[in-house]
């Protein structure tokens, strides 16, 4: 269901996730030795942070957090400090044949969710649970998930929806079918949603925006290399073979696949490129809804708006007026029966889960093979986890949260926060580049940042919410119209600044520029992110570094544009404006310059904003386990007894928590879509330009992990 913020939240994660494989080759400048597992100088070469403890270095224990196992010790950690800290575990791990991507973070803490959440739906639609109306929701919809003889039976009900779809003579049919469509969440053509006006931040406004695609990103519709016309091939194909599967002879299905890739790559051509969406001034025009009939006249907005569900009133965000125009030249050349297609494919590709097990295995088949190279399909169990928690997210949390998380959690994770956001504003007072003005702007910003922690302080109701036991596929599309029908009565009413636009069992966090929040679902807060019973270093480098992370994205390229109140305005003056834009152009052409996989060069201005936020979060999180050891000294000592001495900690866990591997088919189509940098990159990429790290690990210069004096890259 799509629910982040549309152009204003940013995840340590995403939606598409980041992690390539491949690690840079050794270096054939002069090194340090390797350092080993005890983390003994080099001789001749002294530690910065000297131990503490006496013992000998092999009978020191491991910091409670960090496993000895995962590591490389025969790597360098100055060359390649992704391989020295996680060497080990790429060594013995196998991505599991269903999965694209295998992490020692997320995936695996996904995993264990999952498994809890099993549980929890299990016994719901055996009967076993509560009996309170959430349960019993949630026992209908994953028992109607799990029961597959029934999916087999769904194409009737699917050819009765796509009626609906097919019989189109007039533009206002298509308007008709569109609106239907929309409001189910199934985004044909172009979407519609609520979203905070990004100009008034006390008020919800509607916004129209580009749709979804059949493939994940414009450039596999217009790039001319070979990679992309060959997936363009197998998609027109794969498309081909889904309309024979519903029953079409394969000559009629052959011409509603060519139908549907022409339709498609003039969306895509007309779409902005995601580099730009990224800039919140170019998603932001508000034409209001006379405006959109003025730039878009071949569709029939009136017969759309009256069906569609949004509430009356003109307020409305055009993102992508270039697109909106090509849309109505779109509906005014084509057939209204053309269309028809091209829809229909859309709702099929939305509900696919729902469907039998043929039409499922030829989604999986095509995406298998040419976007995630997995090798077997998910288990059906976990499909149904997924769809649950996507549908009724917080009637799946609350049995959740009270299994797994408690008040210490939130408390400890809260005080964190605090100190990370303590961090950040004692290193705004040491940055020479920004003027007295800027800063005190920047610190009344940090200072009103909202807190999230764990789960909201209240649940939503699905109250009228209805689910049909004996079929998913209903079940599916009454939940989806539902939550957009929710979303959509939120235009014209006042921010609800409690929400969350996470469910608390994800293993992400986000940084919502627009409500100027960082919120920490209780999914991540666990090993390898966060222990309790880890060393402080540990804590402070896995997950403080998400913190400071997400913090930091209040104050990247993007989310510096947007005011302590969540406005789109300037509030930085010219001065610091430029200073800032030099200070993010080194860190763009540093990743500029990196592979991610094959031939396929890192994105350094998709990637900018992360990237600025992994470098921040890693100084402001370190600076804040300084000041935290600095007051406790019994942490202090205690933290010194290890193998490894604080700093080497800190940097460890953190590498450690994106131990990650990923097939080439996934890690190409990441390179070319997501907005995170690869797991090697977000390991490496930040220490070479942390003095910290270098003096951690005694790095010399002239090492890999090292950027020359005149490259190294600091923003905040």
């Amino acid at each position: 269901m799509k629910r982040l913020a549309l152009f204003a939240a940013s995840c340590v994660l995403g939606v598409a996730c980041k992690t390539a494989e491949p690690t840079p080759e050794p270096s054939r400048a002069s090194s340090p030795a390797p350092v080993a597992v005890s983390a003994e100088p080099s001789p001749g070469t002294a530690p910065a942070e000297p131990a503490a403890s006496t013992l000998p270095p092999g009978e020191r224990p491991m910091p409670p957090g960090l496993d000895a196992e995962v590591m490389d010790p025969s790597a360098n950690p100055c060359d390649d400090f992704y391989a020295y800290a996680c060497g080990g575990w790429l060594k013995t791990t196998e991505i599991p044949a269903e999965r694209a991507r295998w992490s020692r973070g997320f995936e695996t803490v996904a995993e264990r969710n999952q498994a809890v959440l099993r549980d929890i739906l299990t016994r719901a639609a055996e009967g076993k649970g509560d009996a309170s109306p959430d349960d019993k929701l949630l026992g209908a919809y994953y028992g109607a998930c799990m029961d597959e003889p029934r999916l087999e039976k769904s194409l009737p009900a699917l050819r009765t929806h796509l009626k609906k779809l097919t019989t189109l003579k007039s533009p206002q049919d298509v308007a008709s079918a569109v609106a239907w469509l929309h409001a189910r969440d199934v985004n044909a053509i172009f979407r519609v949603t609520s979203d905070q006006d990004q100009k008034d931040s006390t008020q919800v406004i509607a916004v129209v925006d580009s749709g979804e695609l059949g493939m994940p990103d414009r450039d596999y519709y217009l790039k001319p290399d070979l990679k992309m016309r060959e997936a363009r091939a197998a998609y027109q194909a794969h498309v081909q073979k889904v309309f024979e599967l519903l029953g079409d002879a394969p000559f009629m299905a052959s011409r509603k696949a060519t139908g549907i890739l022409a339709i498609e790559t003039r969306l895509a051509s007309a779409a902005l490129p995601k580099e730009e969406r990224r800039e919140p001034e170019k998603v932001y025009h508000r034409l209001e809804r006379q405006g959109l009939k003025k730039l878009a006249p071949a569709f029939q907005w009136d017969t759309y708006f009256a069906q569609v569900g949004l509430p009356a009133g003109e307020a409305l965000n055009v993102t992508q007026p270039k697109y909106f125009a090509e849309v109505s030249a779109l509906v005014r050349q084509q057939r209204p029966s053309d269309m028809g297609p091209y829809l229909s494919y859309q709702l099929v590709k939305n509900v696919q889960t729902a469907l039998p097990k043929a039409v499922r295995d030829e989604f999986f088949r095509f995406e298998s093979t040419v976007l995630t190279g997995a090798k077997a399909d998910l288990a059906r169990w976990k499909k149904c986890v997924e769809a649950t928690d996507d549908a009724l997210p917080h009637a799946l949390a609350r049995p959740f949260i009270a299994s797994t998380f408690g008040a210490e959690g939130k408390a400890t994770t809260l005080d964190m926060v605090q100190q990370i956001e303590q961090s950040f504003e004692r290193n705004l007072g040491t940055l020479a580049w920004m003027d007295a003005d800027t800063r005190a702007q920047a610190l009344t910003k940090v200072r009103k940042i909202t807190n999230k922690i764990g789960y909201p302080d209240q649940w939503r109701s699905y109250a009228g919410l209805e689910i049909q036991r004996d079929s998913f596929l209903d079940s599916f599309l009454a939940a989806d119209a539902f939550e957009q029908a929710r979303q959509l009565r939120k235009v014209g009413q006042p921010v609800d600044l409690t929400e969350w636009f996470m469910s608390p069992p994800t293993v992400n966090a986000y940084y919502n520029a627009a409500t100027n929040e960082i919120v920490f679902p209780a999914g991540i807060l666990q090993p390898p992110f966060f222990n309790r019973d880890a060393a402080a270093p540990v804590n402070f480098g896995a997950m403080g570094m998400v913190v400071g992370h997400e913090i930091t994205h209040g104050f990247d390229d993007e989310g510096r544009q947007f005011d302590a109140d969540g406005n789109l305005r300037t509030w930085w003056t010219p001065a610091s404006d430029k200073a800032f834009r030099e200070r993010v152009a080194c860190v763009r052409q540093q990743y500029d310059g990196y592979t991610a996989v094959d031939e396929v060069k890192v994105n350094g201005k998709l990637t900018l904003g992360e990237n600025v936020a992994d470098l921040g979060g890693l100084k402001l999180a370190y600076a804040a386990m300084e000041a935290y050891l600095a007051k406790h000294p019994d942490q202090a000592a205690k933290a010194t007894s290890y193998r490894f001495t604080p700093g080497q900690q800190f940097f460890l866990a953190h590498a450690q928590s994106w131990c990650s591997k990923i097939r080439n088919e996934a890690a190409r189509q990441r390179a070319m879509t997501d907005s995170h940098s690869p797991a090697f990159l977000r390991v490496n990429g930040p220490v070479t330009n942390l003095p910290q790290f270098q003096q951690a690990f005694s790095c010399q210069a002239g090492t890999k992990m090292v950027a020359p004096a005149a490259n190294r890259c600091e923003v905040w």
